[in-house]
């Protein structure tokens, strides 16, 4: 995410952000986004986008880091790393992850791959110490730690992570072909292929559907299987499987062809196709998926019914936004979902609507509609509702989402679920809340623009912009293995032209762009003409390598401690004395790796994204100090914000020292020498 260096970012956010005449509000400048046309879509574009960075103002994805294992957390609440509540966000930042978060998110994804069940290995202490089947992947992992099933609720009745397992492979593999790192490749492919055999463990052969049980799907544990006859619950042709497993089985196909494996490819390509019919059962007459079908019939979630009579959202949305299903029934999709008020009661989409009639439990307390999996709100399931009205061209329900996101994100109260139909938070008496599934909206709103499909040997853009915009600039780039993309839009309506590098480019049509990888330069700045617009040459800015300045000893840092009324300033806190002898040496060393050809490497990133989140702490409070930033109302929620800002600096940095110390025992030349710029670095100051 190294675009701007922070000062440059934060005087065009100030522009941005400063009052303007009525002659200039058809233009913005902003931290990560330029253009024309509708000015507030533009700045919710770059505020979404600043929230994936360090921000002096917004909560962001780098006070999510956790230096025990080197990667992201769920939250400061949930130490640990989910499959479904990642599931959101992870998908819509992929394009936009650099280093060090692609080091991070790898690091977080190997607690499910590198525990992943095996049928002989132990989960999590009692009562999760289940023995998973291989290639079953789970619900959620630390370190040392696995639960292979849904843990809450009546777990005895609790199938395997069916979905978990299926999410965890499209991620995975989305991964891959964006990196396109053949050593990964070879790495993961094997578990993910082990992924998808499990799966097909439960395939009906009969039909084509998968067999699910309680709490095997992803929004667990609202599906309960079938109910039996005798009370008892059994497995149930679930949707949400099948599309999951569709979408997942879309990219494991072009991972076995970019890593030269046809035959392979032709097995997973067989496997989808059969799904693909099987799915085609589980279609109501109006064109949506229901939920579930028992083995004695019996449909569940056809809107209206007497019994089960509700509309479930994510195999619905999830269809639209992986393209299971194709254009004529995602359309009809939206249409159900958008004539169903109950469904976006707060704009945000629930799981479902009305109540479930179908749970294995009564719909009390915590299983109450409008609370947890029964209608509570989960950000991770909003941005796959994002992604699916980009593609549809229903920007202004994107618009109303992202709105409603901002009344949350002010208050730096990001949390997950939303109670109360996504109305207010789940945990009030913290004084503030962070989950990672809150950044879905914001990224997805960002990735819908061009929505971006990766196959082994081309990425295909397909442009949504709204129509009143008719300017676009991305001034930060899109990952495309090692290459890096700059996308900007002129006009408004279908594709008519398109330049890379100021060059005619013809591999389009009316809808998409296609970029072969053996075709694009290795930084591309793409210009995409609409409706027949002139295009206007785009120059990006060039990446910045030299080093984030370090912030200074100041009053900004007084914030953290003001002195009594009447007494002279007191000096900054020793931890930020410290925290800035910290920078120096990670200054300093920066500098170092950049004079010895290393300054694309992980450690160097990680070393300027602990720079810049030091320089946002500092900017901050630069602000609240000169009242150029509305403090949080509550005194509490305040002290406890400003102590994230600390916290994510020094976690970085820790992390990082953590990490290099590692290096000093590698047997990988580039690591032995960063290990010695380290020590340099310390015995130098």
């Amino acid at each position: 995410m190294n675009t701007l260096g922070l000062c440059q970012a934060w005087i065009l956010l100030l522009v941005a952000a400063s009052p303007l005449s009525a002659a200039q509000e058809t233009e913005f400048h902003g931290r990560f986004f330029h253009g024309q046309g509708d000015v507030e879509y533009l700045r919710l574009l770059d505020t979404a986008r600043r929230t994936l960075a360090p921000d002096p103002e917004f909560q962001n994805l780098p006070m999510l880091y956790m230096p025990s294992w080197n990667g992201l957390v769920e939250g400061p609440t949930w130490d640990a790393w989910w499959i479904q509540n990642s599931y959101g966000t992870t998908y819509s930042v992929l394009p936009f992850f650099e280093e060090p978060f692609t080091t991070f998110l790898q690091n977080s994804h190997d607690l499910w791959f590198d525990q992943m069940g095996d049928g002989q290995r132990v989960g999590a202490a009692p009562p999760f110490d289940w023995v998973a089947p291989d290639g079953c992947l789970c619900d959620a992992a630390r370190p040392g730690w696995i639960v292979y099933r849904q843990g809450d609720g009546r777990t005895q009745l609790h199938d395997w992570g069916m979905e978990f397992t299926a999410a965890g492979l499209l991620m995975q593999s989305e991964l891959l072909l964006i990196s396109r790192d053949a050593d990964a490749i070879a790495r993961y492919l094997p578990k993910l292929e082990r992924c998808a055999n499990f799966i097909e463990t439960r395939r009906d052969p009969a039909n084509n559907l998968f067999l699910v049980g309680a709490a095997g799907n992803l929004l667990a544990p609202s599906f309960a299987g079938w109910k039996k006859p005798d009370g008892t619950y059994g497995k149930a042709y679930h949707a949400g499987l099948s599309v999951t497993y569709l979408a997942a089985l879309d990219r494991l196909i072009e991972l076995e062809l970019l890593a030269g494996r046809p035959e392979q490819a032709q097995r997973q390509r067989q496997r989808r196709d059969t799904a693909r019919q099987g799915l085609a059962q589980l279609v109501t007459d109006e064109g949506y998926f229901i939920n579930s079908l028992d083995p004695d019939g019996t449909r569940h979630g056809v809107f209206g019914a007497a019994r089960h009579g509700y509309f479930e959202t994510s195999p619905n949305q999830d269809a639209i936004a992986f393209r299971v299903a194709d254009d004529v029934q995602a359309g009809r999709i939206y249409e159900r979902i958008a004539s169903i008020p109950g469904l976006r009661p707060h704009q945000f989409i629930l799981p479902n609507y009305p109540s479930y009639d179908d749970m294995y439990e009564e719909p009390t307390g915590l299983w109450a509609f409008g609370t947890w999996v029964n209608g509570g709100h989960w950000s991770t399931c909003e941005a796959r509702m994002i992604l699916g009205y980009y593609r549809l061209g229903q920007f202004e329900d994107a618009r109303r989402s992202l709105r409603h996101w901002l009344t949350f994100a002010e208050r730096f109260r990001l949390d997950n679920p939303l109670v109360k139909f996504g109305s207010e938070v789940y945990q009030p008496n913290q004084p503030i809340n962070l989950t990672y599934d809150a950044f879905g909206p914001p990224a997805a709103f960002v990735r819908g623009l061009f929505e971006y499909l990766y196959r082994a040997d081309e990425l295909t853009l397909l442009p949504h912009v709204p129509p009143g915009i008719t300017r676009l600039e991305q001034w930060f780039p899109v990952r495309f293995g090692s290459k890096r993309l700059y996308l900007a839009t002129v006009g408004s309506g279908p594709v008519t032209g398109v330049t890379v590098n100021g060059k005619p480019w013809t591999a389009f049509d009316r809808a998409s762009i296609v970029l072969p990888y053996d075709q694009i330069p290795q930084t591309a700045a793409i210009e995409v003409a609409l409706g027949h617009a002139t295009p206007l040459g785009f120059n990006p800015p060039p990446p910045q390598l030299s080093p984030p300045k370090v912030p200074p000893n100041d009053r900004a840092w007084l914030q953290l401690q003001p002195p009594p009324p009447g007494q002279a300033a007191a000096s900054a806190p020793p931890e930020i004395v410290q925290l800035l002898a910290d920078a120096t040496r990670l200054h300093r060393f920066q500098e170092l790796l950049r004079q010895d050809d290393l300054a694309y490497t992980y450690p160097a990133a990680h070393a300027r994204l602990a720079l810049d989140a030091l320089a946002a702490a500092h900017h901050r409070f630069t602000l609240l100090a000169d009242d150029k930033l509305q403090p949080l109302a509550n005194p509490v929620s305040r002290a406890a914000a400003d102590r994230l800002y600390l916290d994510t600096a020094r976690k970085l940095c820790d992390g990082l020292a953590q990490m290099l110390t590692t290096y000093g025992t590698a047997t990988d030349p580039d690591k032995l020498r960063m290990a010695r710029l380290w020590q340099h670095c310390a015995s130098g100051m």
